[in-house]
């Protein structure tokens, strides 16, 4: 029996460092994303061209756009931690379901990082080497190269990895949320931001937005409810 009941004292002691863990991921995910719209209403929106629309808009925004992207790599890599702790605190209720929306937001991670963030990155990099290129050919050449990473970017499907695969783990999170520990209102939250991901397919511009501001809300509010979580398990 006290063999048993040492174990199960580890087991509260560590998921509670991974709810605290995955709290403050959470938090600094969401002021992460609250500091990157005001950086994408200073930049504008991206040109929907190909790579010389995207030469003749980057100029004087290039610092902008690696801040957007350093911070959007760093945001990425913080869903790792809060789908843990998601897992860990709702794996009672629907362990199956928590353990789907996990991988969703695991493949989701891999995907933005390897294909939308590394395409903005040939875009930067790319427009760098072609400010600085005195000859028209190697300019003309850095163009098409260019237009490759352009067109990944303006394809339907990236808006599928960037959008619609997250929103799909936060949807499944949010219906187990519904009989688990966090409130109905972050559940709502989540379920909100699940269904405005999945109509972005649309590519409506107002979708787009408002599913990125109900993913905020909703990050902010499950942060704050682990950080709680691992208080209580403390007393």
């Amino acid at each position: 029996m006290t063999e048993k009941m040492v174990e199960q004292t580890t087991i509260d002691v560590d998921q509670k460092q991974w709810y605290r863990v995955g709290g403050i991921a959470a938090l600094v995910l969401g002021v992460g994303y609250i500091v990157i719209i005001p950086l994408y209403a200073h930049v504008g929106a991206p040109p929907a061209g190909g790579g010389e629309a995207w030469f003749q808009y980057l100029p004087g925004k290039t610092r902008v756009w690696w801040a957007i992207l350093g911070l959007s790599v760093l945001t990425d890599f913080l869903f790792v931690p809060l789908a843990f702790a998601l897992y860990l605190a709702l794996k009672e209720v629907n362990r199956n379901a928590m353990l789907l929306a996990s991988a969703f937001v695991g493949l989701f991670v891999v995907l933005d990082l390897s294909v939308t963030w590394s395409h903005y990155t040939s875009l930067l990099v790319l427009f760098s080497n072609y400010s600085k290129a005195t000859d028209a050919v190697q300019r003309m050449a850095y163009i098409a190269a260019a237009n490759y990473a352009s067109a990944v970017l303006m394809s339907p499907l990236e808006i599928v990895y960037a959008i619609v695969t997250l929103s799909f783990g936060i949807l499944v999170t949010g219906f187990v949320m519904l009989r688990g520990v966090f409130n109905k209102i972050t559940a709502y939250l989540g379920l909100a931001t699940g269904i405005l991901g999945i109509v972005s397919l649309t590519g409506l511009t107002l979708t787009v937005i408002m599913n990125a501001l109900f993913a905020t809300a909703w990050i902010l509010v499950v942060g704050y409810r682990l950080c709680r979580l691992a208080q209580e398990q403390s007393s």
